[in-house]
């Protein structure tokens, strides 16, 4: 599970906890983006965005820091970890690429982006009333392509190592990094929208706060 996590929140907490669940993974890989090809650069260092995400996952077990996008000094593509972490995993233990379901339909515009279904399955969790089927209509051909041709059931993820697209329907909180930082920039509380210890770095650390 990649992204800046500038900072990280409940949302994505939430998201990884509910994909564990649902397709009965054994263990997420948290890896915060170094140099993002597709956005802004993050707000705060990679130092700080891997110690967030260190605080905030440290009570569950099945939750794991990967850093190793942070210590790139180049843009990061998704399709040269997942071929990092494929020579690392073998060519057998079934991997999977989590993301939402915006992020999906734009998959057309990643790096080498086919290459991504011999590397991993995907597994795409979407807000319950907004599947990914009504909306793949407005993905470009081969995309639509790929996703007719590779939609699987939950239980196939385990079965081969990698190809396989699967939907899941999971409630969305509506909490963002974009609202975190505004909030702190504003002096105002971010108080239940992540974890307190990440909430104390980012005081302590004097993080998003006006120059």
């Amino acid at each position: 599970m990649g992204g800046t996590f500038d900072p990280i929140h409940f949302g994505h907490l939430r998201l990884a906890e509910e994909m564990l669940e649902l397709a009965n993974l054994r263990q997420i890989r948290f890896i915060p983006t170094g140099t993002p090809p597709h956005r802004d650069a993050p707000q705060v260092s990679a130092a700080h965005r891997s110690a967030m995400v260190q605080l905030a996952i440290a009570d569950q077990p099945a939750f794991v820091l990967d850093g190793r996008e942070v210590k790139r000094t180049t843009p990061c593509y998704t399709v040269d970890t997942l071929r990092e972490l494929r020579a690392e995993l073998g060519a057998i233990q079934p991997l999977c690429l989590l993301m939402g379901g915006d992020a999906f339909l734009q998959l057309h515009t990643w790096h080498e982006w086919e290459q991504l279904f011999a590397l991993a399955h995907i597994v795409v969790g979407y807000r319950p009333g907004f599947t990914l089927e009504e909306r793949i209509h407005t993905a470009t051909p081969v995309l639509r392509q790929h996703y007719q041709q590779r939609l699987c059931a939950v239980a196939a993820l385990s079965q081969r190592s990698a190809g396989g697209i699967v939907e899941l329907a999971i409630p969305k909180l509506e909490i963002s990094a974009t609202l975190i930082r505004s909030r702190v920039a504003e002096n105002r509380s971010i108080r239940y929208l992540l974890p307190n210890t990440v909430a104390d770095y980012i005081h302590q650390h004097h993080l998003y706060t006006p120059c």
